[in-house]
């Protein structure tokens, strides 16, 4: 089962939630370059939430974390209550055309460091998983 956890957008909230998931992943022994990628998709993920998912909202309305860790895999899912979006319709920032344009460079480092990423259909959640390495 789940924890979850409602976030406003208040900076010691969103830090307390990040590193007590990320606390849990290092008591299971997953090493530091996946913490690493953990905290920053979890930030990207929650910051995305409110800068684009609550651009409308009000200040004080909040988005939700669900988490689940085991020895082998942590799933986070970040929920706001904003309209959605379409991930596929974010251009691609790598592309020359996009280099400048600041936007779905939150989306690509999310992609980048997560075993898995998923958004619902209307677009406001995305569940991330991330997997322990095999062992060569």
């Amino acid at each position: 089962m789940a924890d979850k956890v409602s976030l406003i957008n208040d900076r010691d909230q969103i830090n307390a939630v990040q590193d007590l998931i990320v606390e849990r992943a290092e008591e299971l022994g997953f090493p530091s370059a996946t913490l690493f990628a953990l905290r920053l998709a979890m930030e990207e993920a929650i910051v995305n939430a409110f800068h684009h998912g609550h651009r409308d909202l009000a200040p004080e309305t909040p988005i939700t974390v669900e988490y689940t860790l085991s020895p082998e895999r942590i799933r986070v899912a970040v929920e706001d209550q904003g309209p959605g979006f379409t991930p596929a319709a974010v251009p691609d920032p790598t592309l020359d055309e996009n280099l400048e344009n600041p936007g779905g460079r939150g989306l690509v480092l999310i992609r980048a460091y997560m075993s898995r990423v998923r958004h619902n259909d209307r677009g406001n959640r995305v569940e991330m998983e991330l997997t322990v390495p095999e062992e060569l």
